[in-house]
């Protein structure tokens, strides 16, 4: 009887995680902020300004849960297409 290898099942990436957060270089989880998709007119340029910008996930509760959700996160430049 031949051995075969098992093949390790891979891992199901959750889009919608995918798509919300990026990991840096250093490891660090950042997020983007919410907030910035409709009702823009009434808010000033500087409050529109700052929706541009990355904020990093610091509860570790959290951090372990995007992990979880997308696992291959790390293995990439930037977020694989969806």
């Amino acid at each position: 009887m031949a051995k075969t290898k098992q093949k390790k099942s891979k891992l199901k990436t959750y889009k919608a995680a995918a798509k919300r957060f990026k990991i840096t270089a250093s490891g660090k989880v950042m997020r983007t902020k919410g907030g910035k998709s409709h009702l823009r007119r009434r808010k000033s340029a500087r409050v529109k300004r700052q929706f541009d910008q990355m904020l990093e996930v610091t509860a570790p509760g959290a951090i372990k849960r995007i992990r979880r959700l997308a696992p291959y996160l790390s293995k990439y430049k930037q977020n694989p297409p969806a």
